[in-house]
C-alpha cells in the first residue's frame, strides 16, 4: 500500500471520527431529550452526518476529487443505500437482539463503514 493511500486512509478515519460524532451525538440528543423515537432520531442525525462527511471528503480526504452533479448524485444514491443499511441494523439490533439503541449505533456504524469508503470514494474520484 502507498504512502499515498495509507495518508488517504488516515484522512478518512479522521473525517469518519469526525462523522460518527456528529451522527452518535445527534442520535442521543434528538432521542433522550427532543424524545424522538431512536429510528426517526437515527435518520436524521445520520443524514446530518453525512452531509459533514460529504464536505470533508471532497475538501480534505480524497485529492483526486472531482466536484460535479455525477459525484453528488452517486454520493447522495451511496448514502441513501449507507442510510437503509443503517436503519435495518438499527432495528435488528435494538428490536430482535435487544441492545440499547447507543450500542447499536455502534455495531451498525461499524458494518456501514466499509460501504461508505468503498462507495464514497468511487463517487467523488469519477
Amino acid at each position: 500500500m502507498g504512502n499515498k493511500r495509507v495518508k488517504e486512509i488516515i484522512r478518512f478515519v479522521i473525517v469518519g471520527g469526525i462523522s460518527f460524532v456528529i451522527d452518535y451525538m445527534g442520535l442521543y440528543v434528538l432521542t433522550e431529550y427532543v424524545n424522538i423515537n431512536y429510528l426517526i432520531s437515527s435518520s436524521i442525525s445520520f443524514t446530518i452526518a453525512v452531509i459533514v462527511n460529504y464536505i470533508l471528503s471532497v475538501k480534505f480526504v480524497f485529492e483526486e476529487a472531482k466536484n460535479g452533479y455525477k459525484q453528488l448524485i452517486l454520493f447522495i444514491i451511496s448514502s441513501i443505500v449507507a442510510l437503509f443499511l443503517n436503519q435495518i441494523c438499527m432495528w435488528f439490533f435494538v428490536e430482535m437482539i435487544t441492545l440499547h439503541y447507543m450500542i447499536s449505533k455502534i455495531l451498525a456504524t461499524i458494518i456501514v463503514t466499509m460501504w461508505n469508503y468503498i462507495t464514497k470514494k468511487k463517487s467523488v474520484e469519477l
